[in-house]
């Protein structure tokens, strides 16, 4: 049968997630005085990315609440010993920094006008409402989704097979009637395709023109996904009724 609805993952699928965290902690360590504290910019990211993973694992675990785990994240990245209102001072100053980078790719909004007549839309993310439904209001593009899923509510994430499930559930659809599209080919990509959905791994790495990574050297296409290398090709792999898009240049 064919594919109605299509369900998307939002960091690095739909918002431009690197670009506007790497460009909001290299302003917001500019702004604090801390950007000589770190050899580059990356290395202050990836041990951020290290703490946000733990103190989001102790949220989703129910140990602590959202603020909490900002709060924490803050207080360890710095060592510091911070009041509640200092860390929260802190937080909020870093996400003025890295909402100014706020960014959809230029080929999301393209692709849902392509497929808004033809198929419905949801969004399952392994982030918490708290976060995904502000951004994707910020972003001009809640009222494109039905329904926004994330794991933090639903207390279980991708690549879960009850997570791709539920985002069926909440369409009342059976998984081999939805795609799914996430830029993670074993969290969005093997999860979706053992869940019973059409998988589609968007890898952005086959955009550019230039690039570092060469083809030969690109991650297999683990079994059961399809690849695209922009949105472009969306409607094409959906088999949708439209002009827009091409054949997908990876087969």
């Amino acid at each position: 049968m064919a594919i109605t609805a299509v369900v998307w993952d939002v960091d690095d699928t739909l918002f431009d997630y690197t670009t506007a965290d790497r460009a909001g902690m290299r302003g917001h360590l500019a702004a604090e005085g801390l950007l000589d504290a770190y050899e580059t910019v990356e290395r202050a990211l990836a041990r951020w990315r290290e703490i946000t993973d733990r103190q989001w694992a102790r949220y989703a675990a129910g140990e602590i609440s959202f603020e909490g785990q900002r709060r924490d994240r803050v207080r360890v990245f710095l060592g510091e010993e911070l009041s509640d209102d200092e860390a929260d001072s802190w937080f909020r100053r870093y996400l003025d920094h890295y909402e100014t980078a706020w960014a959809l790719f230029p080929d999301v909004l393209p692709a849902l006008d392509a497929l808004a007549a033809s198929h419905r839309h949801a969004v399952l993310s392994n982030s918490s409402l708290h976060v995904q439904d502000p951004k994707l209001r910020a972003l001009g593009v809640r009222d494109r989704f039905e329904a926004v899923l994330c794991a933090a509510e639903l207390g279980f994430s991708k690549p879960d097979a009850r997570a791709f499930r539920a985002a069926c559930d909440a369409l009342e659809l059976a998984p081999h009637r939805v795609a799914y599209v996430g830029d993670h080919p074993e969290i969005d990509g093997r999860g979706a395709a053992e869940a019973g959905l059409l998988s589609v791994w968007i890898d952005r790495s086959g955009v550019s023109t230039v690039t570092d990574t060469p083809m030969a050297s690109r991650p297999e296409v683990p079994a059961g996904l399809r690849r695209i290398a922009s949105l472009a090709e969306l409607p094409a792999v959906l088999g949708a009724d439209t002009r827009f898009g091409a054949p997908s240049t990876f087969g």
